[in-house]
């Protein structure tokens, strides 16, 4: 068995914790990175590393900065708001276009329920 390094296991914590954040299964998160979910689940675990490259697909996937991923929670006072403004701020132009339609049709049908 393989002997887990602190920061793998702290930087996999912090990784399941945003898929789940995401609603993503571990094998629906693999297929957006192009990584196996048994790989998924070994770094999740901390039993093993992630690359550069992995990271950046991580953090487009998840829409979260590598500070968060790498270093813990990125805003101080933690609101689901204020995350939810770090996580668009990230989008590309056509995701944040598609996004904002999205949430705007969401709000219209949410007036007609009351």
């Amino acid at each position: 068995m393989q002997e887990k390094k602190q920061i793998n296991t702290e930087i996999g914590a912090r990784i399941k914790e945003e898929r789940e954040k995401a609603g993503l299964t571990q094998e629906r998160f693999s297929e957006l990175i192009g990584l196996g979910p048994k790989s998924v689940s070994a770094f999740e675990r901390g039993t093993v590393g992630i690359s550069f490259t992995t990271l950046k697909k991580i953090c487009q996937v998840l829409s979260v900065s590598s500070d968060q991923i790498l270093f813990g929670k990125a805003d101080p006072d933690g609101s689901d708001l204020s995350e939810l403004v770090h996580r668009l701020e990230r989008l590309s132009p056509k995701q944040f276009a598609i996004t904002k339609e999205v949430v705007f049709k969401l709000l219209e049908a949410f007036s007609l329920e009351e």
